[in-house]
């Protein structure tokens, strides 16, 4: 019984570790200030609009890939281990994720370097539709 207990914890730590990362649990990529440099204010205030916009939109998709993740585990440790095979976390959107915040980061920056007064909010996910089109 020891071994059965013993397996499912090495299995849940595996499959757990490849599970995708809530959006707010991914760090920042470093983005060099020098890329924003020539902008003017109302650039920076443009394209931090951008960023924050495609930011929000992507990191609406990554939770949602989590909680599918979460969800697929769950069901592999406790009816179907052959579910664990549909968790796989998704890395070119949680490193889009890490690369948009270190952008939106570095836009604030410059901002206050040149003293814009661009106020900047923190980027809330955006609710993805998991219901299917209607024809």
């Amino acid at each position: 019984m020891k071994k059965i207990a013993t397996s499912m914890l090495c299995l849940s730590v595996v499959f757990v570790s490849a599970c995708a990362q809530k959006s707010h649990n991914i760090t920042a990529s470093y983005v060099s200030p020098l890329t924003y440099q020539s902008y003017s204010c109302r650039q920076i205030e443009s394209e931090a609009r951008r960023v924050s916009s495609r930011a929000a939109q992507i990191m609406g998709i990554q939770d949602k890939n989590a909680t599918n993740d979460a969800v697929a585990t769950g069901v592999a440790l406790v009816l179907f281990w052959p579910a664990v095979f549909f968790v796989g976390g998704n890395k070119e959107n949680a490193s889009e994720v890490a690369r948009l915040k270190g952008e939106l980061e570095t836009l604030e920056q410059v901002s206050i370097q040149k003293n814009c007064g661009i106020q900047f909010q923190r980027v809330e996910p955006k609710k993805v539709d998991t219901t299917p089109d209607e024809a």
